[in-house]
């Protein structure tokens, strides 16, 4: 799949000198800053969007005595 973005122009210039030194395609440090930043990305706004339900009431929430109660880790 095919997608454009635009830099700003000091990114752009970082990625341009990368790739030289490298010998590496501007596409082929894109590719892996998608693939590696995407994990940190899903837990940041995942976890926000959960915290935010939490607030409104939303969001089941459990103690910790409930938590180890339940798979039956209390003494």
């Amino acid at each position: 799949m095919a997608t454009s973005i635009r830099l700003d122009p000091a990114t752009e210039q970082r990625l341009d000198h990368l790739a030289a030194q490298t010998g590496r395609t501007k596409a082929y440090y894109l590719r892996e800053l998608v693939k590696n930043g995407l994990q940190d990305l899903e837990d940041y706004y995942l976890a926000a969007a959960t915290m935010e339900r939490v607030r409104k009431g939303e969001e089941p929430v459990h103690t910790l005595d409930e938590v180890e109660r339940d798979p039956g880790l209390a003494n």
